[in-house]
């Protein structure tokens, strides 16, 4: 009696190895995606922190530019203005904040002019008695977000009259025209106390067209402790956030 024997095919060489490698193949998939993943997050941080070191030595070395030069006010060497033009340069590259006027917030409160390109020189400063007769103090402005006004404070000590402490005041109105411009519009401005008025009467005009903000400003740079705009004539302005007694 013949004897059946059954056959029975072995298993596929394929089905054998088919899910063992599915399994290894996902753990190395894992694997090399943490491989590959997690030294560009440490990169990433680590560029952010070169940058905010950078910025910082940008700034370490734009306030020492500016040591001995009153703001710029009064003129300075070209040598000294294309330096500080190079950091302001440097610092607008390094901008956290490229669209401001979204973000108004961040300009909102008190600032203190540190630099300007506009300088008060030759026969201006002569006849504003801006050499020995009056002295420019600091120059400040107060952005008020929520009334879209900006007001531009410059005090002055008048040193024939007792010493006597004054300031101009000018009122100017905003509006947004982009994610970095703004457009000013000169509403009023005040001297006081009455006897600075009359010391600057006769060139009241002049001295007007030399602090009046109007016109269009582009904000270039802005952080939580300074800020950089330039204007419709090529002027830059640099500065920086202020808690002083004004402001309060």
């Amino acid at each position: 009696m013949a004897t059946l024997v059954k056959l029975v095919q072995p298993p596929s060489l394929m089905a054998f190895t088919h899910q063992p490698w599915q399994q290894h193949q996902a753990k190395f998939g894992e694997l090399l995606k943490f491989r590959l993943v997690n030294p560009i997050k440490t990169a990433t941080q680590s560029s952010s922190s070169t940058s905010s070191l950078e910025v910082s030595q940008i700034k370490e070395n734009f306030s020492q530019a500016l040591q001995g030069i009153n703001r710029g006010v009064f003129g300075t060497t070209s040598g000294k203005k294309s330096e500080i033009q190079e950091l302001v340069q440097q610092l607008e590259s390094q901008n956290p904040t490229p669209d401001p006027t979204l973000n108004l917030h961040k300009v909102d409160g008190c600032w203190k002019l540190i630099y300007s390109t506009i300088s008060i020189m030759g026969a201006k400063r002569t006849k504003l008695g801006l050499r020995d007769f009056i002295t420019l103090g600091d120059l400040f402005q107060i952005i008020d977000v929520a009334e879209s006004k900006a007001v531009n404070v410059i005090k002055f000590n008048v040193k024939g009259l007792n010493l006597l402490n004054g300031q101009l005041a000018i009122v100017a109105s905003f509006n947004i025209d982009s994610k970095s411009r703004v457009t000013i519009t000169y509403r009023e401005s005040t001297i006081t106390p009455d006897q600075l008025m009359n010391v600057f009467q006769k060139n009241y005009d002049l001295l007007l067209n030399i602090f009046n903000p109007e016109g269009w400003l582009e904000l270039t740079y802005v952080d939580d402790e300074m800020r950089i705009g330039r204007d419709q004539k090529g002027n830059i302005f640099v500065l920086e956030r202020s808690e002083e007694q004004i402001c309060l």
